[in-house]
């Protein structure tokens, strides 16, 4: 990404493995925390959101994604194969639910956004054809669909997603603020 100029000179990054359960860092570590479609597949889910507390600092700010509820629901209806596999998705949230989970462990909620409403029907073909056949015509053409929409960002498939984002938009984003003191 320096490289390319898509990030500063002086930035860095590390790639670490750890244990959502045991992050390897002290506490107050982060001013920013991103949990990207992680808390679905935790079975301890609890845990993994003090954990994601414990290393932000105070008045950090706390990003989680996780598939919506609709959507969502609609691939495990069409499919067992879907969420059925080891270390696949183990649970729905409703977006209030997991706003009330990490509300409970002392951070401030800012707000909610819905995102990539184009990716759903896209899920729910490969459910309805089958989740192990990528080759399937319908599902090669979508997913040719997403791929153009991802690199070129038309206008058409913007205004699409912003009009139905609300509406079938796949994943929930919950944003929020550790408290300072």
């Amino acid at each position: 990404m320096k490289e390319q100029g898509e990030a500063p000179a002086s930035a860095r990054a590390e790639a670490v493995k750890g244990d959502a359960l045991d992050l390897p860092y002290a506490d107050g570590t982060f001013d920013c925390v991103i949990a990207s479609e992680i808390l679905e597949h935790v079975p301890a889910d609890d845990a993994a959101i003090a954990e994601l507390v414990r290393v932000l600092k105070p008045g950090g700010a706390l990003a989680v994604t996780v598939p919506r509820w609709l959507p969502e629901k609609v691939c495990w209806m069409l499919s067992d194969e879907y969420h059925a596999n080891e270390g696949g998705h183990i649970r729905i949230y409703k977006a209030d639910e997991l706003r009330d989970k990490i509300t409970g462990r002392g951070m401030n909620f800012t707000h909610s956004e819905h995102a990539h409403s184009l990716h759903s029907p896209f899920w729910w073909l490969k459910c309805a054809v089958g989740v192990d056949k990528p080759d399937h015509p319908v599902v090669t053409a979508y997913h040719k669909l997403l791929v153009w929409d991802m690199m070129s960002r038309p206008w058409v498939t913007k205004q699409a997603e912003a009009a139905l984002n609300p509406l079938i938009g796949k994943s929930v984003a919950l944003y929020f603020r550790k408290p300072t003191v």
